[in-house]
């Protein structure tokens, strides 16, 4: 069981992520403008750009989570397909089942966000518990042992996995929150500045999961760290008010940007 929430090949789990012709905003606000992007498969895709460029919003409307802000509309579609292109769904189709999507797309916010009533061992087993009902109780243990040292956490609480969930450090917390996303099998992870409230080490511990879960998730970061995208991402994308201004491999974007305004915004010339 567990190796069927926790796939192990690109091919077989990890989607590509189109968006196309994508607009959002708030009332009269405009927020994005008319984005198209693709997001390979099993690779770390990291978002740059100034605070407020709407890094945050175009990940929030890969699962939705935009249009539940007052106000909030959105046009154009997100497209999630197979590697072999078999396989392919849109997210905004009209029959597309919100709580599911948001399964098998996860999303990691800024700040640890873990149930606060709950213990550590029912953090992890919630999601799992709700999609899967008729999971037995050996099989959600090692489902959750499973996501707990996928995010390098399991050494650290496999004595109190009891223990509220609260009484861990925020870095702790943050992995928590992760292995709580991983438990029911994404195939899509989103991350928010995952390591924004984060000190070094626990900052460190994060981006090695990263890097580790490259190749069985497709994963889009939001950072405002040049270092970190340079360090654990494939791909970069440069946002600028609302619009993607350049694409490319991180490699490239940071070694020979193509247009001048990346350039001036990864060297600090703004931003």
């Amino acid at each position: 069981m567990t190796t069927m929430l926790a796939p192990s090949r690109a091919t077989d789990s990890a989607p590509g992520v189109d968006i196309a012709a994508l607009s959002a905003g708030y009332g009269p606000r405009t927020a994005l403008h008319d984005i198209a992007l693709r997001s390979q498969p099993g690779r770390v895709t990291a978002i740059i750009g100034p605070s407020g460029c709407g890094k945050s919003t175009l990940l929030r409307c890969i699962n939705r989570l935009h249009e539940e802000q007052p106000l909030a509309w959105v046009r154009g579609d997100v497209q999630i397909s197979r590697t072999d292109q078999v396989e392919s769904e849109s997210v905004y189709g009209a029959a597309a089942d919100l709580v599911s999507l948001r399964r098998r797309i996860g999303m990691v916010f800024q700040r640890p966000t873990p149930f606060v009533t709950m213990s550590i061992f029912d953090n992890v087993a919630s999601g799992l518990r709700a999609q899967h009902p008729r999971l037995g109780r050996r099989e959600i243990e090692d489902v959750v042992a499973d996501a707990l040292r996928r995010a390098g956490l399991w050494r650290e609480v496999a004595d109190r996995l009891d223990g509220n969930a609260m009484t861990l450090s925020g870095g702790q917390q943050q992995r928590l929150c992760l292995a709580r996303a991983l438990a029911i099998g994404p195939r899509v992870l989103l991350l928010d500045e995952p390591t924004a409230s984060l000190d070094p080490l626990g900052t460190q511990r994060i981006e090695e999961l990263i890097y580790d879960l490259r190749g069985t998730v497709t994963m889009i970061m939001v950072t405002h760290n040049m270092q970190q995208a340079a360090r654990i991402s494939d791909d970069t994308v440069f946002l600028l008010q609302g619009r993607v201004i350049e694409r490319a491999t991180t490699r490239e974007l940071f070694t020979a940007p193509r247009d001048p305004r990346t350039e001036a915004y990864i060297t600090g010339r703004f931003g």
